[in-house]
């Protein structure tokens, strides 16, 4: 085939036997590859009452088809499996080396299943596959083991996915960390890898890339670079990261600060925001075939954490950490970025149930003898030894490590305190403060409460702080910035107001993440300077010149929205109900207690109202969600959704 290498690999743990298999063409053009593949082959394959942490789950890697050649920015690979945290579809997705190295050993997709009888990992070299021990390696960080496996195989080049103790310990939002320093974070798929005694998995290739139409190819990678590089985000990206979200955040008063009480936090400016990174920061770092290098080499040249030296300096532990447990200093920050790091935990997850453990300290839910430290607010070394004994399940951790839903049943009162949709903490941006297709996708989610699968592609930081019309976005931006959206003509009329620009939030919601699952299907970054400047037609005139399969810009975004059908009929069939689709009460019963949005909660009425228009745009039913006939005929899905109805309540009263 071209562009793809035309092979999964399949393991069975359990009985250490490998297989290969093709790549089917009519896969290949309903669901792309990547995410689309993952979400197709995950519901054929893991039935209801499954474990998450049994045997029976199969976690798979999808390579994206662009990733190993020249596309910009095209690195990403989607790890997914029934998640430990939600009980759902589980899916993450990352970047740098290890899909290329995949695709390029023969590869376009892992499939692990059973269990091994003691640790192992798997090294794959050009088509050869090895399961070797691994006991060596269990108990030992992340980092040591892709440090340790690297010397072992003599290759520093091998790219490594490794687990750390959390994932040995079925940490319920355990990470599995690609290399050092990135990682397939949120679901808790490092607890699959850890139930099946798998510690690692190394790859190397060396074989090529086939390209069908190889002048026409190399056109459209072309006009995407350069659609890249011209947007209005590429020069602010490049040189700040993620970061440049962290003083929008502040003044609108959205920060989760001190677990969602504090909309805003004194001296944030000067302490925590885009405004003094550059002190602890030395250049940008880059993951393969990528122009912006939004990632920067954290490199602290003094004080307590003088030497402390990892990539990167970004936005989730910073709010999570900075705001969500007020940590007052960047360079501490980047100290429990490599704790996660290292221990292999998701560490949005990881800051939210870290701040959830200090509400219930302060209010006295949770003792200084439960842990053998006090834990104020902002005391780095305390949310180390807290985080040490999550990983380690000892003690309290050992509570914790289940997470805020499940950690909260523990604590009489402490439901109040959580902030989770559908058992995944959600723990960036305050829906209270800053209404937006953004949080709106907290609880439109298929993988529960998170920032990454619903983005608004022209949501450019000129952040609309009142959240009273609930319906809509206020930008003000650009003509040039409407007029050059990769989207068809008729659907920007539904979406934007013609006069104004105005964004409708439930219509932009369904299409942000239909394009998105293109993207997480294809292996393309999401950051914003691709996001606003990549769609269909770019991405047509790539897959169809680079594999010979012909296809549309309307077809490449049905099979996004195809992809996203699936995984809600994975959850339907899972046992979600209407009620796993809403945000935690504090967001409705608690206002904002202070900053720029104090005062301010969410209204049940509005939200209800908003999430029922979703449901409509998408063709579901307007109080369940259950995806209706007609939709699943219009994507060829009406076999796979025969039998699959809602439950009527949250999946946990099952």
């Amino acid at each position: 085939m071209y562009g793809y290498s035309g092979k999964i690999l399949e393991i069975d743990l359990t009985t250490g036997r490998t297989k290969e298999w093709p790549v089917e063409r009519q896969w290949a053009g309903e669901y792309l590859s990547g995410l689309g593949f993952n979400a197709r082959f995950l519901f054929q394959e893991i039935g209801p009452g499954a474990d998450p942490l049994g045997p029976e789950n199969v976690l798979t890697f999808g390579v994206g088809v662009l990733v190993g050649t020249n596309v910009p920015t095209a690195s990403r690979t989607e790890a997914s499996a029934l998640s430990p945290a939600t009980g759902l579809f589980g899916t993450a997705n990352s970047g740098n080396f290890w899909g290329s190295e995949l695709k390029f050993a023969g590869f376009d997709g892992l499939v692990v299943r059973g269990k091994a009888p003691a640790p192992v990992y798997v090294w794959i070299c050009d088509e050869k596959v090895s399961i070797l021990p691994a006991s060596h390696l269990w108990g030992r960080d992340a980092w040591e083991t892709i440090r340790q496996i690297r010397r072992e195989l003599g290759d520093r080049g091998i790219q490594v996915a490794a687990v750390g103790p959390a994932g040995e310990n079925l940490v319920r939002f355990a990470s599995i960390e690609n290399g050092p320093f990135d990682a397939w974070a949120r679901t808790g798929l490092g607890a699959v890898m850890g139930s099946k005694n798998l510690k690692a998995v190394a790859v190397r290739g060396r074989g090529p890339v086939r390209v069908a139409r190889k002048k026409e190819f190399l056109a459209a990678v072309e006009d995407t670079r350069q659609a890249i590089l011209s947007s209005p985000f590429y020069g602010s990206f490049s040189r700040f990261g993620t970061m440049l979200a962290t003083l929008p955040y502040q003044e609108f008063g959205a920060l989760p600060g001190r677990n969602y009480r504090y909309g805003a936090i004194e001296g944030w400016e000067q302490t925590r925001s885009r405004k003094v990174m550059h002190k602890y920061t030395s250049r940008g770092v880059a993951c393969i075939a990528c122009p912006i290098a939004c990632a920067h080499w954290v490199d602290v040249q003094d004080g307590p954490y003088a030497g402390l030296k990892l990539k990167d300096m970004e936005v989730t532990p910073v709010i999570g950490f900075g705001a969500g447990c007020d940590v007052n200093n960047l360079p501490a920050i980047a100290l429990l970025t490599e704790t996660c790091q290292r221990l292999g935990m998701d560490m949005v997850s990881a800051a939210a149930v870290v701040a959830f453990a200090m509400e219930l300290y302060e209010n006295g839910l949770l003792a200084e003898r439960d842990m053998g430290f006090p834990l104020p607010w902002g005391d780095e070394g305390a949310i180390i030894s807290l985080l040490e004994m999550i990983a380690r399940r000892r003690g309290v951790g050992d509570i914790l490590a289940e997470g805020v839903k499940r950690a909260a049943g523990h604590f009489p009162g402490a439901r109040q305190y959580t902030a989770e949709v559908k058992g995944l903490e959600c723990f960036l941006l305050d829906p209270r403060a800053r209404w937006s297709t953004w949080t709106l996708g907290y609880i439109t989610n298929v993988r529960g409460g998170d920032h990454l699968r619903t983005r608004n592609p022209v949501e450019n930081l000129r952040y609309n702080d009142n959240p009273a019309p609930y319906f809509t976005e206020k930008f003000g931006f650009p003509d040039e910035m409407y007029d050059r959206l990769d989207m068809p003509e008729q659907l920007k009329r539904e979406i934007f107001d013609p006069a104004t620009k105005d964004v409708n939030i439930p219509r932009m919601s369904k299409w942000a993440e239909d394009l998105i699952s293109v993207y997480n299907a294809l292996g393309m970054c999401i950051r914003p300077p691709v996001l606003h400047t990549v769609g269909p037609t770019l991405f047509a005139r790539l897959y169809s010149s680079l594999t010979g399969i012909d296809v549309t810009p309307e077809e490449i975004i049905r099979a996004g929205e195809r992809i996203w059908n699936v995984q809600k009929l994975f959850n339907l069939r899972h046992g979600e109900g209407p009620a796993d689709s809403d945000y935690p009460a504090r967001f409705y019963d608690q206002p904002v207690a202070a900053g720029p949005a104090a005062g301010r909660r969410l209204d049940r009425a509005r939200v209800r109202e908003v999430r029922r228009e979703y449901y409509l745009a998408r063709g579901w039913d307007k109080d369940t969600g259950v995806p209706g006939a007609e939709k699943l005929a219009e994507l060829n899905l009406l076999e796979m959704g025969a039998g699959v109805y809602c439950s009527g309540g949250s999946h946990e009263d099952q």
